[in-house]
């Protein structure tokens, strides 16, 4: 059967680029896997998906029409979930659909057993997508996927096969063994005796012994005893290392048989025994070789269903994990009050956005956690076209702007994962990748400065960047002096502009923003423009609009920042009974 996934159309997976490592931690990819999931395995192959990010609109697409099946239709997403809680075995890749030289009638049985589970993850796969109303091209492929194997004579012979031997191989219940003993009565030789339909209770030494070597591949009916012998369970003498009542040293880890009237025998509890997979192999070749018809019939059943492949179906667990648990964090969402739109697709060579009342999400989750209404959430309008490609966003200490910045950023990683965004509406121009680049780290910065980290970090990110990715600039170059901070920035913004990448530049600097208007006379085809966090009578909206710069210099929200104003520094001094 053709493979395909639920992330990606088509049976090739498409080209992608991986999220650096550092716009992973700038929109706190982390963070959200952490909300979806509290097991670490599930976290990173949430982050796996996330991370891998697809510019193509088709792809995109196609997960967001998944998703949104996922999301709407709850009765879909809890039969889904209770059936991969049902099939934990296909997560490890079951090993019946490799190559395996199994001969052992014990790994042939478990085979057979992950063969089972595999035809019942078969059988509600078809069922469970026969009865949804499903629209999204993924699910009707994994439909007709199911469908065709579940309407296949050879699955339906394969059932019966299963059915079949499960029915034959339960009847082995237990096991005889005979022991030999040495002139010092020790055990020295150890064989099967009989196969037995049922387990040991109590009763004396096994009969038909003779019979049973002309019936090599039959199992007996049974376990009949002769009265003279009698067996009874006991545990062993972990001191002595000996069997209770046997008088005589015990053969290790393996059940064994002591002839003798007088003699009681026991029999040694090896469930919980480090040797006990030892035991096993030597019960395993021992059985095999009685068992010839049942194991001949095993292999020759598995021979001829193994191309039945398991890699399809058990590719999928993660890609259903990834929507389900998004689609249940959304529905969470949408339950509070928090706006959740599903993105709509733009043609990739305009490299536009059109966001309306988008915000940030990991804002709303502080907020959920803290039991706030999501009336405090604000939502703000913006765009991306040839007229605004490049954002220069000013504003006051505070005002939201790295929030904002950050928004964007979490808005097209979601959406080009084909989840729903954080706002009202959304319609976007996928990016190939996003980049970020935020103060340097001071424990990062021992050999350069801070300057001169933060741009040879900026020349790696430009180098890789095309005129189709997203970039996130926050603070860039604003630690160092204000001239030569302001030098750097001037430049980055004009090749910025010549690139033609979509941009939001977060900055302190007031006069970069000032001279926009003179940076776009250099560029013919994208244009830049300076984005303000509104104050009204001095308090913060957390609103952006396009419009010059409030005129607050950088100085001054410097100070504000690390309080060093006349009236915060008078006031701090004031409040600790000191006047001046």
């Amino acid at each position: 059967m053709q493979e395909f996934s639920l992330l990606y159309p088509g049976r090739e997976v498409p080209e992608y680029n991986i999220l650096p490592e550092e716009t992973v931690h700038d929109l706190a990819v982390d963070y959200f896997c952490g909300v979806l999931s509290q097991m670490e395995p599930e976290r990173k192959m949430i982050k796996g998906i996330m991370t891998r990010i697809s510019g193509d609109r088709e792809v995109v697409q196609y997960r967001l029409d998944v998703f949104e099946d996922v999301l709407t239709m709850p009765e879909l997403r809890e039969k889904l979930r209770k059936l991969l809680d049902r099939v934990d075995f296909l997560k490890t890749y079951g090993s019946f659909g490799k190559e395996s030289d199994a001969s052992g009638v014990w790994e042939l049985v478990h085979r057979l057993g992950e063969m089972d589970e595999y035809i019942q993850c078969i059988q509600e796969i078809y069922f469970c997508l026969k009865e949804a109303d499903i629209h999204s091209e993924g699910f009707k492929i994994l439909k007709e996927y199911a469908g065709r194997i579940y309407e296949d004579s050879g699955f339906e012979e394969l059932k019966k096969d299963i059915d079949a031997l499960k029915l034959e191989t339960s009847k082995v219940k237990s096991i005889t063994l005979g022991v030999n003993l040495n002139d010092r009565y020790e055990p020295s030789e150890v064989g099967i005796v009989s196969i037995n339909s049922k387990a040991f209770v109590k009763s004396g030494i096994v009969a038909n012994f003779c019979d049973f070597l002309n019936r090599r591949d039959e199992i007996q009916e049974g376990n009949q005893w002769k009265n003279q012998y009698t067996i009874r369970t006991t545990g062993r003498d972990s001191k002595e290392g000996k069997m209770e009542g046997s008088g005589v040293s015990a053969l290790t880890g393996v059940p064994g048989l002591i002839a003798g009237g007088a003699v009681h025998q026991g029999m040694a509890d090896i469930s919980n025994d480090e040797q006990s997979k030892e035991a096993t192999h030597i019960l395993d070749r021992a059985v095999t070789s009685m068992l010839t018809r049942i194991t001949k019939k095993l292999k020759h059943i598995l021979s001829r269903h193994v191309a039945v492949s398991t890699s399809t179906i058990s590719a999928l667990l993660p890609e259903l994990l990834y929507y389900i648990y998004w689609a249940e964090y959304v529905e969470k969402l949408q339950g509070k009050g928090f706006s959740m739109t599903k993105p709509k697709l733009l043609e990739t060579d305009k490299r536009e956005m059109r966001g309306k009342g988008i915000y940030n999400l990991k804002l709303a989750q502080s907020m959920i956690e803290k039991k706030e209404d999501s009336a405090g959430i604000v939502g703000n309008d913006l765009d991306f076209d040839a007229e605004h490609r490049l954002y220069i966003l000013t504003g006051a200490n505070r005002g939201g702007k790295t929030t904002i910045t950050q928004a964007v950023g979490i808005a097209f990683l979601l959406a080009q994962g084909g989840i729903y965004v954080p706002g009202e509406a959304f319609s976007f121009s996928p990016a190939d990748n996003i980049f970020t680049h935020y103060p340097a780290d001071e424990n990062k910065t021992m050999d350069l400065g801070r300057l001169g980290e933060e741009s040879k970090r900026f020349r790696e990110i430009f180098m890789e960047a095309t005129s189709q990715s997203l970039l996130l600039l926050n603070e860039s170059f604003s630690t160092t002096s204000f001239e030569e901070g302001f030098f750097i920035a001037r430049d980055v913004v004009r090749v910025l502009l010549k690139l033609g990448v979509r941009t939001i530049y977060n900055t302190h600097m007031h006069k970069l923003a000032r001279e926009v208007e003179a940076l776009n006379k250099e560029s013919s085809e994208n244009k830049g423009a300076s984005l303000i966090v509104e104050t009204k009578d001095g308090e913060r909206s957390y609103r952006v609009r396009v419009a010059p710069p409030e005129g607050l210099s950088y100085a001054r929200d410097i100070a504000e920042k690390y309080g060093v104003t006349y009236e915060m520094l008078k006031k701090s001094k004031e409040d600790e009974g000191v006047k001046i």
